[in-house]
This record gives C-alpha cells, sequence and structure tokens, in this order.
C-alpha cells in the first residue's frame, strides 16, 4: 500500500529571523491560515487515510508536531533522537514502515514546499506508486519543468522516454546536476532535457532498505540492529545508540546518484520549495512599485524589494532598492537580495558573537 511519509525535520535557516532553531519553516504560515507543514498533510488526506500518513522529524520538534497535527496519532510521528540528514530518516522510515506493510510504498514529500492544484498533486502521487506497483525495483523522482534558469536548485537530466503505464511522461534518469552557476542554469533551462530536482520520491521499502544495503552499508548496518528492537521497551535506546552512529548524508548523495534504474516523472503541477525570502515574492507577487510586501509598509521611492512584518508593526522605508527587510517581535533584518548565500553565514556569524538567543 501507499505510504506519504512527509520529513518535517529541516531548521530552514535562510528564513531566518522568522524561521528559529525552535520554531523552524516547516511551522510559519506564510502568507495563508495553515503552516506549511499542516498544507502538507491537507495535500494527502483527500485520497490517502490518515493511518498511512507519517511524518519523520527530529525529536525536539515532537511537540511542535503534535500541537500542528493534533490529529495524527503519535504512533506514526517517527523522531530522530539527532541529525543525520535524509539517508538516515528515510532508511528508519523503510524499517519502521516494511514492519507495518510489507508491501509498503513511501511517497517522500518535505513538509515545507508549495504545491498546486492539490488534485494534480495526487494524480502524480497515484502515477508514482502505479510505476513503483509495476517496477519494485526502481526509484521514482518528480521533475518539475523549469520556469526561469534558478541557480538554487538541484537538476535532473533526462534520458531515454520511457513506455509509461501512467498518463505522465517518464523518463530514464542520466545524471543529476549540482546548483549550477547563473550562465549553466540557462543552458539547462533553454534545451528543455533538465528538470528541477524538487525532492518529492517515490518506492518500496522493501528497494529502498536494498539500496542502502549495497550504497551505504553502515547506515543499513545500524538499521538491522534497530529491527531487533522494533515494537519492545528496548526501541528507544537502540534508536538513540544506534541513529547517533550512522553518517550523516542525502539521500541524494548517498543513494539516489549511485543508484541504478532510477526514472523521473514529469510533475504536473507547479512546486516551489520556499527555499528563502526571495520565495515570497513568488508567492505574494510584486506590487506596482516591485515590492513583494507581507504585513504592513510604507514607502517612498522603494523598488524591488522583499518585505516581511505584521499587522501590528509598520516597517516604512525611504530610497530602498533590491532589498530584503524583515521585522520579528526581537529582530530586524535589512539585507541585500543579490546574495541569498548570505544568510548562511550570518546565522554563523551570530553563533559566533554568542547572540544564540536570536537563533
Amino acid at each position: 500500500m501507499l505510504h506519504a511519509v512527509i520529513l518535517a525535520g529541516g531548521s530552514g535557516t535562510r528564513f531566518w529571523p522568522e524561521s528559529r532553531r525552535q520554531l523552524p519553516k516547516q511551522f510559519l504560515s506564510l502568507g495563508g491560515d495553515r503552516t506549511l507543514l499542516q498544507q502538507t498533510l491537507d495535500r494527502c488526506r483527500p485520497w490517502l487515510p490518515l493511518e498511512r500518513i507519517w511524518v519523520v522529524t527530529n525529536a525536539m520538534y515532537g511537540d511542535l508536531v503534535a500541537e500542528h497535527l493534533p490529529e495524527l496519532p503519535a504512533s506514526q510521528v517517527l523522531m530522530e533522537p539527532c541529525s543525520r540528514n535524509t539517508a538516515p530518516c528515510l532508511g528508519l522510515a523503510a524499517l519502521v514502515l516494511q514492519h507495518r506493510d510489507p508491501d509498503a510504498t513511501l511517497l517522500v514529500l518535505p513538509a515545507d514546499h508549495m504545491i498546486a492544484p492539490d488534485h494534480l498533486f495526487q494524480q502524480a502521487g497515484e502515477a508514482a506508486a502505479e510505476w513503483v506497483s509495476q517496477f519494485p525495483g526502481q526509484s521514482v523522482l518528480f521533475g518539475i519543468s523549469p520556469r526561469h534558469p534558478a541557480t538554487g536548485f538541484g537538476y535532473i537530466r533526462r534520458g531515454a522516454r520511457l513506455d509509461s503505464p501512467t498518463a505522465l511522461a517518464t523518463y530514464s534518469v542520466e545524471r543529476f546536476c549540482e546548483k549550477p552557476d547563473l550562465t549553466t542554469a540557462i543552458e539547462f533551462t533553454k534545451s528543455g532535457e533538465y528538470y528541477w530536482n524538487c525532492g518529492i520520491f517515490a518506492w518500496r521499502a522493501a528497494h529502498l532498505l536494498r539500496l542502502l544495503a549495497e550504497h551505504q552499508p553502515v547506515i543499513y548496518e545500524r538499521l538491522l540492529g534497530l529491527a531487533e528492537a522494533l515494537g519492545n521497551s528496548h526501541w528507544e535506546a537502540a534508536l538513540a545508540t544506534g541513529y547517533a552512529e550512522m553518517p550523516s548524508i542525502s539521500i541524494d548523495h548517498g543513494v539516489l546518484e549511485k543508484a541504478r534504474d532510477v526514472v523521473v516523472l514529469e510533475a504536473p503541477f507547479t512546486w516551489d520549495d520556499v527555499g528563502s525570502w526571495h520565495a515570497l515574492s513568488r508567492l505574494v507577487g510584486p506590487d506596482p512599485a516591485g515590492n513583494s510586501v507581507l504585513g504592513q509598509h510604507c514607502g517612498l521611492d522603494t523598488h524591488n524589494c522583499i518585505i516581511r512584518s505584521s499587522d501590528r508593526h509598520l516597517v516604512a522605508t525611504i530610497g530602498l532598492e533590491d532589498c530584503i527587510v524583515v521585522h520579528t517581535g526581537d529582530v530586524t533584518l535589512v539585507a541585500r537580495k543579490d546574495d541569498e548565500n548570505a544568510m548562511r553565514r550570518l546565522v554563523e556569524l551570530l553563533g559566533q558573537q554568542g547572540y544564540d538567543t536570536y537563533l
């Protein structure tokens, strides 16, 4: 059976200062009433029963998940005792789900993405499940046709088109490409042969465990040790010890880039990874001056800025252009728009200078 596995353990550094260690991006509402995590669950509910929806998160966010998703049973929230990236956490999910359902297929969904419309996402999820049902030894990725030459996403170069049992175009994966520079991104976009890698996958739980055994044997060995404790009183202690011994590596680098028989489905939905404050311009759109505003703002000679405040605090600007301004209850950020990677460096600097309270 098909199970949705929602990944909700990230820290969302590039959305600082609204995203914090204790309240990362997936627990924020950005332009709507529902948080990104809640929207992800909502996207699955019309076509998957609640008992086949799972969340994997860091143990420090367990209470937040329970608060935001009170309808989800605690037994369906898998908590990592420490951060070890996506290969270990998906191995954990595959182990638990295969124990519950030997024929489990995992549809893996990051909790902090925007996807629309829901019915096309459902169509894509069902297509991926159908493909895996017919070809259980293959891994399925979703590819997004590039709307612009983005430098912040990884890309997938498609190979030959495959005969598909679904209505969606399906291709072999020729290679994975790291985040490109602008010139390369323009070439990728013009060629029509590349997709954005949106981080949504589908595969049989048993197949994922086989891939881990082949490409990440240390992770697999620790999972075998955990399997002996499944369902008994030693589980928490075994998880705390075994999980910490796993290497920290992403499922992309650790498995998918090494695996054979990987295919990409051309996703019919629109997608945004909401990876940084630049996403706000895509979510709310620009006003006549080119500013994307969420909250109260009054600007004079202010153009092409991204401004985030609240209904209780006015941000006023004069003569700003191509800037990001974010106001929270205890921090105000003013930054240039043209250096997304600077946010990570700023967060590191805050820690070095003793401003941990604001992280």
